[in-house]
């Protein structure tokens, strides 16, 4: 008779056990996809249209959205047309024009850039990405730099 409880004290120990693990697996599980980021892929657009010349003032600046990034086109004082991907270098965070400074500034922790992309000032560590900026019949194209 020993013998036979021991069977079926070890089968209810094995379905509490597994039935604990699943529970334990249920909570675990959606916590790690929250907390893990899934896979997008990136966009393979290779060029976009901004608008006309004539619609982007001098000495000013615009985000644009390049795929899932955000870009930026600044028109400088003399107007000449430049952009770069508008995530900061330091943190992530998105940049802007300033015109007053004549400058690409990150308002976070007061990263500063010139009109080139290169990293002037504060604590970004390396240059904004650069684009290629095309006018075509007075419209303007930005496209990856190759």
């Amino acid at each position: 008779m020993g013998g036979k409880n021991r069977s079926r004290r070890s089968f209810l120990n094995y379905l509490l056990g597994g039935g604990v693990t699943a529970w334990v697996g249920s909570i675990i599980y959606p916590v790690i996809r929250y907390l893990v980021p899934p896979k997008i892929a990136e966009s393979t657009v290779s060029s976009i249209k901004i608008g006309k010349l004539d619609d982007i003032p001098l000495d000013s600046g615009q985000i644009f959205k390049f795929g899932r990034k955000p870009g930026i086109l600044i028109r400088t004082p003399e107007g000449e047309l430049k952009a770069f991907h508008a995530i900061c270098t330091h943190l992530d965070c998105i940049v802007q024009y300033r015109p007053d400074m004549e400058r690409i500034w990150c308002a976070c922790h007061n990263g500063v850039y010139d009109l080139q992309g290169r990293n002037v000032s504060g604590p970004p560590p390396t240059p904004l990405d650069p684009f290629d900026v095309r006018i075509k019949n007075d419209e303007v194209f930005i496209s990856r730099r190759s």
